[in-house]
């Protein structure tokens, strides 16, 4: 089996990787890939030995485990991203409890009126970048909230995010984690001083599981910045592709707009065809495994691609195709990984689809004719293989 190198691949992979992922899942659905910057890895592309790989316990988050750590680890700390049980297991119940569908239930009518808001202010300008607008604001309006982070302060959050999650350099990312860090230790501890709020940081300051364990001041530092970086760049993606698949088509957008009954079969088919999130985060082979058939050696990077695993003809008839009724024609539920699977399914999918659910529908009932600017040039894509969106989507209404 030849190995790939990334950088043989075109200018257009990010514009559109689907079809770069199509010819690898021809002739495997795992492969051994040099990265563009020369470090080799072992990419699975196909649903099946994805999901499989996704919920394998041979495979270790924890960086321990190849004898380093990222550069979020190392000055951030271990969290949920970069752990194993037992360690994994225990920080999460702690915080599990927080974003049980119920409770981010509650949050609808804030999250109705943050939504409406944005859109008074976009109303009279007649076009404009809708990631700008409301995919970006209405997330990290919401995050902030909830975790009790002043809302003055978003502005500086998407430079810090923006950079964390789509890197233009190393020390770019060195430095915005470390900036990032300082102000969630100085916010904690004004909140400790501060005494009991309603904010999600306090109630973690305060939360104490059965057996009496807590969150050490590491622990919930890490725990918002998880939450902070994965609660609010994947549901702007989120909104801005869903968005933009429905403008690209017509007939589908027209489908919704007559009948919202197909709201949800639309977000989880923009999951599936145009998800968030293009690849997982790095997992290692503690030992030799296979799948289909290709051993990976131990002590090995393994990244499980998303976006190709849900376009993969064995699981998805017609996978290239966009259509908000599959769930309910295929007759099972939406099967796609985009929020992962396993011991590490995204914990903010509840909220994420709650924000989408009710984004989308005020946007297409109160811009009725909303359309792509003819006038925008080519789409600014987000780099690497982490997040799957563009930094703007021009449109008009």
């Amino acid at each position: 089996m030849a190995v790939i190198e990334l950088a043989h691949y075109g200018p257009d992979f990010n514009a559109d990787p689907y079809p770069y992922y199509a010819k690898l899942r021809e002739t495997g659905p795992v492969h051994e890939v040099i990265a563009r910057d020369g470090d080799p890895f072992w990419l699975v592309v196909g649903y099946e030995e994805g999901r499989e790989a996704l919920a394998d316990p041979r495979l270790s988050k924890a960086l321990a485990t190849m004898g380093y750590e990222s550069s979020d680890e190392a000055i951030m700390g271990p969290h949920v991203l970069t752990l194993d049980p037992p360690d994994h297991t225990r920080l999460r119940k702690l915080v599990a409890p927080e974003f049980t569908a119920r409770r981010v239930e509650r949050m609808l009518p804030r999250i109705q009126r943050v939504t409406d808001e944005l859109l008074d202010a976009m109303g009279p300008s007649g076009s404009g970048d809708l990631v700008d607008a409301l995919a970006f604001p209405l997330p990290i309006t919401v995050i902030c909230e909830l975790l009790g982070v002043p809302l003055a302060d978003r502005d500086t959050f998407r430079v810090w995010t923006n950079e964390i999650v789509a890197p233009t350099t190393p020390e770019g990312q060195r430095v915005m984690t470390i900036e990032l860090c300082a102000y969630l230790d100085a916010l904690i501890e004004d909140k400790r001083k501060a005494g009991p709020t309603d904010d999600l940081l306090s109630s973690l300051l305060r939360a104490r599981a059965e057996d009496g364990d807590r969150l050490s001041a590491a622990e919930l530092r890490a725990w918002a910045y998880v939450l902070l970086i994965a609660g609010h760049e994947t549901t702007v993606n989120l909104i801005a592709n869903a968005v933009r698949c429905l403008l690209a088509h017509p007939g589908q957008l027209a489908a919704l707009k007559a009948d919202f009954g197909l709201l949800d079969g639309a977000i989880e088919e923009t999951l599936r065809f145009e998800g968030p999130v293009e690849t997982s985060t790095v997992r290692f082979t503690r030992e030799p495994v296979s799948y289909a058939g290709t051993e990976i050696p131990a002590h090995r990077t393994v990244l499980i691609s998303l976006a190709s695993a849900d376009r993969d003809p064995a699981r998805f008839p017609d996978p290239d195709t966009f259509d908000i009724r599959r769930s309910a024609t295929e007759g099972r539920g939406p099967g796609h990984l985009a929020f992962g699977h396993g011991i590490h399914f995204c914990v903010g999918a509840p909220l994420a689809r709650l924000e989408a659910r009710i984004v989308l529908r005020t946007l297409l009932e109160r811009c009725p004719d909303l359309a792509l600017d003819p006038a925008a040039g080519a789409y600014d894509w987000l780099p690497g293989l982490l997040i799957r969106g563009v930094r703007a989507l021009p449109v008009r209404w």
